[in-house]
Parts: C-alpha cells; sequence; structure tokens
C-alpha cells in the first residue's frame, strides 16, 4: 500500500517534534518534508509532492492563512490542516482558514504538559482527518439515490429541519443556510462538530450572511420559527416538551461517536419530539455520527437526506446513511438549501414567499 506522503509545517521546533512522534508510529503514513514558515513550504510543496499538509497559522515570514491562499492557487485539491490553539483568535483564524479553503483542523495540545499525552491527542485528532481526506474514494456511492428531484418522501408537514455535519462543514452550512428566505417558517438545528469558543464565532458568521438569525445554543430557549441554532462546543444539543412548544437543552453527557456534541443525540431528541413532522439532514464528515439517530427519525416517520459524495469534503457521515439505506435523498451541497425550503414550502400550512431578481 503506497503511503501517505505528509508536508508538516510550523513554526515551533517542540510541536513539529511532537508531530513527527505522533506521525511516524503509522505506517501509512510519511513525513516527507517540514518547514519552519509558509515561504519554505511553497518551496518543499513543488520538491516534495505531498499528499497532506499540516499547516500552523501563526508563523514568521509567512503565516499560515497567506500560505494556504497560495497553496490554492496552485494546488486546489490538495489536502491542508490547519494546526490552530484553543484561543478567540485561533478560533477566528481557523474559521478564515476554512473560508479560504482549508480542508479541516485541529488544536494543538499546549495545555500538556505530559509529550506522552500530547503525542495522543495530535494521534487521536490528526491521523484519522489525514486518512478521511487522503482516502476519499473508498466508500462507492449508489447512483440510483443521485437525484434532487426525488418524489415527495413524506406526507407530514415539515415542522424542524436537523442538520449534522463535521469536517467541511462551516462552508457547507453557510451554502446551505444562505438559500433559506427570511420568511422561513420553521426552527432549524444544527450540530457541527466544533471545539467551545468555535461555535460561537461560527454562528455570529453565519448570521452575518443569513436572511435567517443564526444563534449559538442557550438551554431554556424556545423553539422559535425561522431562527437557527447551533449547538455550542462540548455541549450536546437536545430537544424537550412538545413539538412547537418545545425548547432546547444543553447536558454534557458523555461523548457519543467520540464527539461533544453529537449528531446522534440531537437527531434521538428530534425523533422523540417532532417524530414524522422532522427533516434530517446529514452532511460532510468523517464517522459515523448521526446515523442511529437517522434510523430512528426514519423509524417514526420523519425525512432524512444526505449529502452526495461529490461535493463532501469527507464522505463518512453521510456516506454510512445512506449505506445504510436511510437517504430519501442524496443532494449536492449547491441543491440542499432550495431543496429544504421547496420542502417545507410544498406543504400550505408553510407559505413561503421569495423575492424574484
Amino acid at each position: 500500500m503506497k503511503s501517505i506522503r505528509v508536508l508538516v509545517v510550523d513554526d515551533s521546533a517542540a510541536i513539529r517534534r511532537l508531530l513527527r512522534l505522533a506521525l511516524s508510529e503509522d505506517p501509512q503514513l510519511e513525513i516527507c518534508g517540514v518547514a519552519a514558515n509558509g515561504r519554505i513550504a511553497l518551496a518543499l510543496l513543488e520538491q516534495n509532492v505531498p499528499d497532506v499538509v499540516t499547516l500552523d497559522i501563526e508563523m514568521p515570514e509567512m503565516d499560515g492563512l497567506t500560505a494556504l491562499e497560495q497553496i490554492r492557487k496552485t494546488h486546489p485539491k490538495l489536502p491542508v490542516i490547519m494546526f490552530s490553539t484553543l484561543t478567540e483568535r485561533g478560533a477566528v483564524a481557523t474559521l478564515d482558514a476554512l473560508s479560504l479553503g482549508a480542508s479541516d483542523y485541529v488544536t494543538k495540545p499546549t495545555t500538556m504538559a505530559d509529550p506522552t499525552q500530547a503525542i495522543e491527542s495530535i494521534r487521536q485528532q490528526l491521523v484519522p482527518r489525514i486518512k478521511s481526506l487522503c482516502c476519499r474514494a473508498e466508500i462507492a456511492e449508489p447512483r440510483i439515490l443521485m437525484r434532487s428531484t426525488a418524489a415527495s418522501d413524506g406526507k407530514s408537514p415539515i415542522e424542524l429541519v436537523a442538520i449534522g455535519t463535521s469536517t467541511g462543514g462551516p462552508n457547507a452550512l453557510a451554502e446551505v443556510l444562505t438559500a433559506f428566505p427570511a420568511n422561513f417558517s420553521v426552527p432549524v438545528v444544527i450540530v457541527q462538530h466544533m471545539p467551545a469558543t468555535f461555535t460561537r464565532f461560527l454562528a455570529d458568521r453565519l448570521s452575518r450572511v443569513c436572511a435567517l438569525p443564526v444563534r449559538e445554543a442557550v438551554a431554556g430557549t424556545r423553539l422559535q420559527p425561522g431562527t437557527v441554532w447551533i449547538a455550542p462546543g462540548d455541549h450536546h444539543l437536545a430537544l424537550s416538551g412538545i413539538r412547537l412548544h418545545c425548547s432546547l437543552q444543553l447536558i454534557q453527557t458523555p461523548p457519543e461517536n467520540s464527539c461533544r456534541p453529537s449528531v446522534d443525540v440531537l437527531f434521538r431528541s428530534v425523533a422523540q419530539v417532532f417524530g414524522e413532522h422532522s427533516l434530517a439532514v446529514v452532511m460532510t464528515g468523517m464517522g459515523q455520527d448521526g446515523l442511529r439517530g437517522a434510523e430512528l427519525i426514519r423509524s417514526l416517520g420523519g425525512r432524512v437526506w444526505a449529502q452526495d459524495a461529490a461535493t463532501s469534503v469527507v464522505w463518512g457521515m453521510p456516506g454510512f446513511v445512506v449505506q445504510k439505506g436511510l437517504a430519501q435523498r442524496v443532494l449536492p451541497v449547491s441543491a440542499i438549501g432550495r431543496e429544504i425550503v421547496s420542502a417545507v414550502h410544498s406543504n400550505p400550512k408553510h407559505t413561503i414567499t421569495t423575492a424574484v431578481g
């Protein structure tokens, strides 16, 4: 099996050493070069031909964001994983990087004094991402489900839209949510796998570009039509109550599928509260978080859709849903937003008028 060639870019000699130790133990990975700044990285990129780049954000001479912009001009498909800090500044810079085309990110183990613990943290975060981004073709997508104009997949009115996503999610969410008109008439709840702090800045950014208000979820908040809530990092998001009279819950039970927030936790509560009146959409992301929750939603008469492989950064989460036969529609990300609007609008109970121009 051909090894995956990794170019490591970080100005810290200590971090470069930790990355070497974390990655060198995996026989599938090969470090093909290291660079202390973006300028050196761009030169090594042509010489060493990596399969993936890990890229620090703050570096001398040329920082990670500038280097990323240059990489995307010449290598638009090369996976680039940002190495960021768990700070407000790091969160903002990471979201900037994702908007510039970074494939994913991991957080630096800066709070860990024990090198062994730091190496294990890097290994658990980084290695699966490298392999997922470099092995996208392993899951075959059934062609029979590749339809954006499928027949109606449910008769009950949609009263809630729930979305689960991970790797590639911030950009995908922006594309989907900007398709919703200001008078979109049902609430939207979202789990995006992200740490605390990051989700607040993500909600703020999405709110600035969307017609709907996008907020980080607050415990006890009553669901309102035409509002989008994102689960805060390190908290599961769930619904409690009776359909349109329910409220948001934030819980810190153990992670599920190694995730907190977990899509499965949200989807289970959506199934229990909204049942056949729910629409769940599983979008780009690695792993299979959301699969069990999607099963429950389908079993209770709700709708389940998935993003297609071609437009997913990683076709893990939606791929598992499709392979299990749960997805009633498999859509490119460019179609998901307008199809959601159409599905809600098709019910006379939810009349939506959109501007033409």
